[in-house]
């Protein structure tokens, strides 16, 4: 088969990223193979390619926002059936049995992997997970509409719930791509008012579009006092300015795997009064289940841009660029 391998990390105009020939993957026994039909293209994937990530896995197929079809299945698998549709997400397996998983806190399990990094993942024509971190999908939506949910949209959603956003709340995101713009629905759909704060043009006018009470540059003061605060760009700079934004009691959030060292913050200026700052580390299962069902209930939509896959790395250097406002999805020509 064709997959991308990133085979030296390193800036985009290098050339890190190569498409290269290798065997089809074998599943283990507790594991899926499944045919990619498309793939969401992540920040992280970029960061993996560009090695802000450490490598895990040289040579490694980035891609975890995946959607395919059933085609093989290791000997302990059941409930799948050849052809089925499942989604590939970036959590790909924990060890189950330590402190953090016993306390359904699996995201922080210091032996988990992750697709895309640890593991190959779906910027090829096939690509295998462990069963039971497969996803069911929930239908209506094709697999370009989907595929941007199961990254993009679940840490959108656990970084909206770790900002402690109160009912009828006023929210601020710093950024505002992939995931920003679908985590802006859910909140939208629950009753908050949503200002946007980023540098793109085209990013604020989807901003407005969808709804936002106000877009300007990140930045900017917002109009108004902020009672959450999500940073999704990963600029260290940020913190203290979203810190500043924020009222009495208010909560910051930071939603990146990879973020640019933060200047040092002013304890009155930045920090008094409560306001607190949260690191968001990857997702849980149930994260993905209780946003997958919230999306399909409340309409969350990604805004999509698709490339083929053999244009992979354009559609990465489109990303890192800004081009793009909304999401990039990946559609299989290997």
């Amino acid at each position: 088969m064709r997959a991308w391998s990133v085979t030296e990390p390193g800036p985009l105009d290098g050339g890190p990223l190569r498409l290269t020939s290798r065997p089809v993957p074998v599943p283990a026994d507790d594991e899926l193979l499944v045919r990619v039909r498309a793939c969401g293209v992540c920040r992280t994937d970029l960061h993996v390619t560009e090695g802000d990530l450490p490598v895990r896995r040289p040579g490694v197929t980035p891609g975890h926002e995946v959607v395919g079809e059933v085609a093989g299945a290791g000997s302990a698998v059941r409930g799948f059936e050849p052809g089925e549709r499942v989604g590939v997400a970036w959590l790909r397996r924990t060890d189950g049995t330590c402190a953090y998983c016993l306390r359904g806190a699996e995201n922080l399990c210091p032996a988990s992997s992750y697709t895309g990094w640890d593991a190959d993942g779906g910027y090829a024509a096939y690509t295998t997970v462990p069963a039971a971190f497969a996803h069911r999908l929930p239908g209506g939506l094709d697999d370009v509409d989907l595929a941007p949910l199961l990254c993009a949209g679940i840490i959108g959603y656990r970084a909206l719930r770790r900002s402690a956003l109160p009912p009828g709340g006023r929210l601020g995101l710093y950024g505002f791509g992939g995931s920003a713009h679908l985590c802006a629905q859910l909140a939208l759909a629950e009753g908050a008012t949503v200002h946007v704060l980023t540098r793109g043009a085209a990013a604020r006018r989807l901003a407005l579009d969808l709804g936002a009470a106000s877009a300007g540059n990140a930045y900017a003061m917002p109009p108004e006092p902020l009672d959450s605060a999500i940073l999704f760009a990963p600029v260290g700079d940020l913190v203290p300015v979203a810190l500043r934004a924020l009222d009495r009691g208010g909560t910051l959030a930071i939603a990146g795997i990879h973020l640019t060292d933060i200047p040092p913050l002013g304890y009155e200026r930045d920090l008094f009064y409560e306001r607190q700052v949260r690191s968001v580390t990857a997702n849980t299962r149930e994260d993905a289940r209780e946003f997958l069902a919230l999306a399909a209930q409340h309409g969350v939509r990604a805004t999509t841009h698709t490339y083929p896959m053999s244009r992979a790395d354009e559609a990465l250097r489109d990303l890192k660029e800004g081009r793009f406002d909304g999401a990039a999805v990946l559609v299989n020509d290997l």
